[in-house]
């Protein structure tokens, strides 16, 4: 079984006549085509804004119809080409490939597997390569986040933001989440942040820099944005000379405006950050970061908060967790259950 988009639109409505998404069950299964292909079993696979948007035809990239939807997955090892020396039928591994993991197999080549280490949750896994991999590129290779260095993360309860958030801990940072409602301000707090805005009823900057000073630090070295609008213009104020801003996304679907004279009196430094663009222009990054990330996991540094999952037959309502904003940390689709996964994991 896999999920097809034949057409661009709304994944979230629930009408099968109308849905840019179809189930196909007669597909067959992919062959092992080169020496070096693994051939993947997927056990689940993440949703991620990116997957939401590209259904839609509003992603910078746009793929070919049809096409089969899908990034980051985990699964086991079922087939190997003749050359494959990493794995063995039954390993647990994990990915993440341009398109195609919204199905039962997926073929790689080996050298873009990593193997899941004992004792992980596979479901999870499948969070870890597009969210953790994000944010541990955007803060650990690129603002050099250190310890004692204040990183504010907007959409902190969301895929990347808690990722973030979970990151900047394990860095030595003292970490602002802002995040909106009781539920997700609570989660954060449970994770050990030194500060949570919560959007519903305080401003962001005055909320922030009351925390600031009461700690004596001056201001906000690193920010981390996946949302964009007029957060980001706000949250401008708080920056320290020098400060660091983090480009993810617009999850508000407005694109802000960073002030070029302020950012040179500033000494700013902003970075754009396409994280799939790194698989081509510096895939080595991309390694020995997921590789890490992979560490951090078994050594239970991160622990990745799946918020919801679903059958590959719900995508409509776990696209629609995305949307709504519902989701605290993951949205996941299980494939190798046909129960309803609609309840919490």
């Amino acid at each position: 079984m896999e999920a097809v988009c034949r057409k661009l639109g709304d994944p979230t409505t629930e009408k099968l006549w109308n849905s840019p998404i179809e189930l196909s069950k007669n597909h067959p299964i992919p062959e092992v085509d080169s020496p070096t292909a693994v051939r993947v079993r997927i056990k689940a696979t993440s949703l991620n804004f990116a997957n939401y948007l590209q259904i839609q035809g509003k992603y910078q990239e746009r793929p070919p119809l049809p096409f089969i939807p899908g990034s980051d997955y985990s699964g086991f090892v079922d087939a190997v080409g003749a050359n494959v020396s990493k794995f063995n039928v039954g390993d647990p591994v994990c990915s993440v490939a341009s398109l195609g993991s919204f199905a039962q197999f997926i073929v790689a080549d080996q050298s873009q597997l990593f193997r899941v280490p004992e004792g992980c949750d596979m479901v999870r896994a499948a969070a870890l390569p597009v969210a953790y991999g994000t944010s541990h590129v955007a803060l650990v290779h690129r603002a050099q986040l250190s310890s004692g260095q204040v990183l504010l993360v907007l959409g902190a309860a969301g895929g990347v933001g808690l990722a973030a958030v979970q990151i900047g801990k394990v860095c030595g940072a003292i970490v602002i989440a802002v995040a909106r409602g009781t539920e997700k301000v609570q989660f954060l707090k449970s994770l050990g942040v030194d500060h949570v805005v919560d959007l519903s009823y305080e401003n962001v900057t005055q909320s922030a820099k009351d925390f600031l000073q009461a700690r004596k630090l001056k201001g906000v070295d690193v920010l981390y944005d996946p949302v964009g609008g007029k957060l980001t213009k706000e949250t401008l104020k708080l920056l320290n000379w020098g400060a660091n801003i983090l480009v993810i996304g617009f999850a508000s679907g407005e694109v802000p405006i960073i002030p070029a004279n302020i950012t040179l009196v500033k000494n700013w430094t902003v970075h754009g950050l396409y994280w799939g663009s790194y698989k081509m222009h510096r895939p080595a990054v991309l390694e020995d970061s997921l590789r890490e990330l992979l560490s951090w996991m078994a050594r239970g540094l991160v622990t990745i908060h799946v918020s919801h999952a679903y059958s590959l037959s719900e995508a409509s309502l776990a696209f629609s967790a995305i949307r709504d904003r519902k989701a605290i940390g993951k949205v996941m689709i299980v494939l190798d259950d046909t129960r309803s996964l609609r309840s919490k994991l």
